[in-house]
């Protein structure tokens, strides 16, 4: 899914586990790496022109523009 280098991820791994505050629980880091994987994934995703335009999502939900 990602293009980074592993190296990068580790240190990026050490860097967002380094800025948890103490007692921070498995849940809490697992949570951490999940939500930058899919900002990272949503990122990619915008790059390479996989989006839909939010009017179209609004009529496919049924929700009022």
């Amino acid at each position: 899914m990602s293009n980074v280098p592993s190296s990068d991820i580790k240190s990026e791994a050490h860097r967002l586990i380094d800025a948890l505050p103490e007692g921070t629980t498995w849940d809490d880091v697992m949570h951490r790496i999940y939500v930058r994987q899919c900002i990272e994934a949503g990122i990619a995703d915008a790059d390479a022109g996989r989006v839909v335009d939010v009017e179209e999502v609004r009529r496919n939900f049924g929700l009022s523009p």
